[in-house]
C-alpha cells in the first residue's frame, strides 16, 4: 500500500506524534487541534473589549463634543479603539522583554481580527439603534446605546476569538508572553 501523509499501512492516519497535544488549548500554534476553552475565549474578549471601549467612548466623546457630524465621529472612535487595544497588547508583551518593533506584530497578529469585529459589531448595533446616532453625551441615548453595542459586540467576538485561538491565532500568540 502507498503511503501518503501520515497514513499507516492499514489506510488509518498515525496520530501517536499528536499524543498530549489534546490539553494545550490552542497553544501549540498547530491549526486544526482541539479548540479553545470558552473562558479562554471571554479573557481575549474582554482584553479586547477594554482598549475598544476606551478608544470608542474616548472618540465618540470628542467627536459629540467638538459637534462632529456622525461619519468623522465614528472614524475617529474607531481609529481610537485600534491604537488602545494594540496599546494595551503592546504593553503586556513589552513588559515580557520583546523591542517595540516585534511587540507591534504580536499586537497585529494577535488583536487585528477580534477588534475588527468588535467594530463592526458594536458600529452596526449603534447605526440601528433608534436615535443613538444623534444622541448627545448628555443624553442618556447615548450612554446606553453605546453600552448595548459593547454588549453586542462582546457576544459576536467571542465566539470568533475561542475559533482563533483554538486554532492557534488570534490571542493564542500572545499566550507566550504571560
Amino acid at each position: 500500500m502507498e503511503h501518503h501523509g501520515h497514513a499507516t499501512h492499514d489506510g488509518h492516519a498515525d496520530h501517536s506524534e499528536h499524543t498530549g497535544h489534546a490539553d494545550h488549548g490552542g497553544h501549540s500554534g498547530h491549526s486544526g487541534h482541539a479548540p479553545a476553552s470558552w473562558a479562554m475565549a471571554i479573557q481575549a474578549t474582554l482584553h479586547c473589549l477594554t482598549g475598544c471601549a476606551i478608544g470608542e467612548v474616548l472618540g465618540m466623546a470628542i467627536g459629540t463634543a467638538l459637534g462632529w457630524h456622525n461619519v468623522p465621529t465614528m472614524i475617529l472612535a474607531i481609529a481610537l479603539a485600534f491604537v488602545f487595544g494594540y496599546s494595551l497588547t503592546i504593553r503586556g508583551v513589552l513588559r515580557a522583554g520583546l523591542d517595540l518593533r516585534a511587540a507591534l506584530r504580536v499586537a497585529l497578529a494577535a488583536d487585528t481580527v477580534s477588534i475588527a469585529v468588535m467594530e463592526l459589531a458594536d458600529n452596526a448595533t449603534i447605526l440601528v439603534f433608534p436615535g443613538a446616532m444623534d444622541a448627545t453625551l448628555a443624553d442618556a441615548l447615548f450612554w446606553l446605546s453605546l453600552a448595548l453595542s459593547f454588549v453586542v459586540a462582546f457576544a459576536v467576538t467571542t465566539p470568533v476569538n475561542r475559533w482563533m485561538i483554538g486554532r492557534g491565532k488570534g490571542h493564542a500568540v500572545v499566550h507566550q508572553y504571560h
